[in-house]
C-alpha cells in the first residue's frame, strides 16, 4: 500500500470519527427533540420567580418531555419574568387552563418547566398565555423563612434570682 492511499484512508477514518462525535453532541443535547419549526407551537407563562431555570430547559408534563423553554424575558411594566414554551407539535391537546410550575429534578438538579392539564374544553394554541402559574421555590428564602420562625418562637429566658 503506497503512501498516498495510508493518507487517504487515515483521512476517512478522521472524517468518520467527526461526523460521529456531531451525531453523538446532537444526541446528547437533545436538538432534535422540538427542532421542527413546524411541528411546534409557542405559549407563553409569566412568573414571579423563575429560579434557575435557563433557556433550551425541558417542559415536562406527567414526566414527559414535551417541549423546551424557547426563551426567558423580563416584563418591563410589571417585572414579571415571560418565559416563551415552545411546545412538539404532537402535543396540541393541552387544555387552556393547564397550570405551568417551575420545578427541581431531585434536590439540587436542573430545573425545568412542569405542566398539569386541567380540564377545560378549549385546547392552548400558539400563542396563548398561560393563565395559571406557581413560580420557582427557592432554598434559600425558604430556610431564611425556616430560620426566623424559629427564632421567633424560640422564648426568652427570664431572668434569675
Amino acid at each position: 500500500m503506497s503512501r498516498t492511499t495510508l493518507d487517504l484512508w487515515v483521512g476517512i477514518f478522521v472524517a468518520l470519527g467527526i461526523a460521529a462525535l456531531v451525531f453523538l453532541a446532537v444526541k446528547v443535547g437533545s436538538y432534535s427533540d422540538v427542532s421542527k419549526k413546524g411541528s411546534i407551537y409557542s405559549v407563553k407563562a409569566v412568573f414571579d420567580n423563575i429560579g434557575g431555570l435557563k433557556v433550551r430547559a425541558p417542559v415536562k408534563s406527567a414526566g414527559v418531555l414535551v417541549g423546551r423553554v424557547g426563551s426567558i424575558k423580563l416584563d418591563r411594566q410589571n417585572f414579571r419574568a415571560v418565559v416563551r414554551l415552545d411546545i412538539n407539535g404532537r402535543y396540541s391537546e393541552f387544555p387552556a387552563d393547564t397550570t405551568a410550575s417551575i420545578l427541581t429534578s431531585g434536590l439540587l438538579g436542573e430545573q425545568y418547566v412542569g405542566l398539569d392539564a386541567g380540564g377545560d374544553e378549549e385546547v392552548l394554541r400558539d400563542g396563548d398565555t398561560l393563565q395559571f402559574t406557581q413560580s420557582a421555590v427557592v432554598l434559600e428564602k425558604l430556610i431564611g423563612q425556616f430560620m426566623f420562625n424559629k427564632a421567633a418562637e424560640t422564648p426568652t429566658p427570664s431572668p434569675t434570682r
